[in-house]
């Protein structure tokens, strides 16, 4: 199917397709989706919420009573799912369900029950240090803290086309190195090395500008901003470069924060837009189950 070229920002006001309804939460990202039961889709409904979903970006579908099996289900609806990282002795962390991550700080007798713990997470696209990124993501919360544990969204549609112009063409053309070697919890990946110079370590290279294979618009893809490296320059210069993309990038007016409440799930599309985690008390419980849509094509 070719890309279906659209301009412009999301919808603005409420639209309706039937009993569906769509609510934007900000000018540039997310919508609440209301009216739909997601354990009872049906193929029209569907149609709508992945319409929505190209539209705004991120999805939030409140009071949604999902089991595991549920979840996958609904995810699938999306494409094929990566299976889920293992666990610090390699192995699941739901073993009846490989195809599901738990994020969160809970330790049972122990052991931790998943994963990034309760600290902050800075802006990031999921596995872009991989050289086929995910299409996106869904996380839907199980318990939440009383405070803290936002999670902030942005547009990385919004941040290309608010570059500044001749900043718009330096990026035009420019590859970038996303780093492998740290979590976007700043932790550092056992199994690699440390990034002693980033023109040498791990990472997947991908365009700072690529078009989004069905809506056609372009989008910046920085990935995440430590260890970085633009391919071809010195450190020093690829430094500067990045510094002004994730300067005009990480702006609040492209951007939406979302509370979390028990039985919210919220679909991303990882291709353009970015994600964020405020800490939180290490005391409170948080725990969300994920499930990732895998990734179809390397970023153009």
């Amino acid at each position: 199917m070719e890309p279906q070229i659209e301009t412009g920002y999301p919808p603005k006001a409420p639209w309706r397709v039937g009993d569906i309804e769509i609510v934007p939460c900000s000018e540039h990202i997310g919508a609440e989706v209301r009216g739909v039961d997601l354990n009872a889709l049906t193929d029209e409904q569907f149609a709508v919420l992945h319409d929505a979903w190209l539209k705004h970006l991120v999805l939030l579908f409140r009071d949604q009573r999902l089991s595991e099996s549920g979840q996958l289900a609904f995810s699938r609806r999306f494409g094929d799912l990566d299976l889920a990282p293992k666990d610090q002795n390699g192995r699941p962390e739901l073993p009846d369900f490989p195809e599901m991550a738990v994020i969160s700080n809970v330790v049972e007798n122990g052991r931790a029950i998943g994963a990034l713990g309760s600290s902050e997470a800075v802006w990031h696209i999921d596995m872009s240090y991989n050289p086929i990124p995910p299409k996106g993501s869904a996380l839907y919360a199980l318990e939440v803290p009383p405070s803290g544990g936002d999670t902030g969204f942005l547009s990385c549609y919004a941040a290309y086309d608010g570059l500044p112009e001749a900043l718009k063409r330096r990026a035009e053309g420019v590859t970038i190195k996303h780093d492998a070697t740290l979590n976007s919890t700043g932790q550092q990946r056992t199994h690699l090395e440390p990034a002693h110079d980033v023109r040498t370590s791990a990472g997947a290279v991908h365009p700072a500008v690529h078009i989004h294979p069905e809506t056609g618009r372009r989008a910046l893809y920085l990935g995440r901003r430590t260890n970085g490296y633009v391919t071809g320059l010195s450190v020093a210069d690829s430094e500067a470069l990045l510094d002004e993309l994730w300067a005009a990038t990480t702006r609040d007016d492209i951007a939406w924060h979302h509370q979390w409440r028990v039985g919210d799930l919220v679909l991303w599309d990882n291709r353009c837009a970015m994600h964020r985690r405020d800490a939180f008390d290490p005391g409170a419980r948080r725990v969300m189950h994920r499930t990732q849509i895998k990734g179809t094509k390397p970023c153009n």
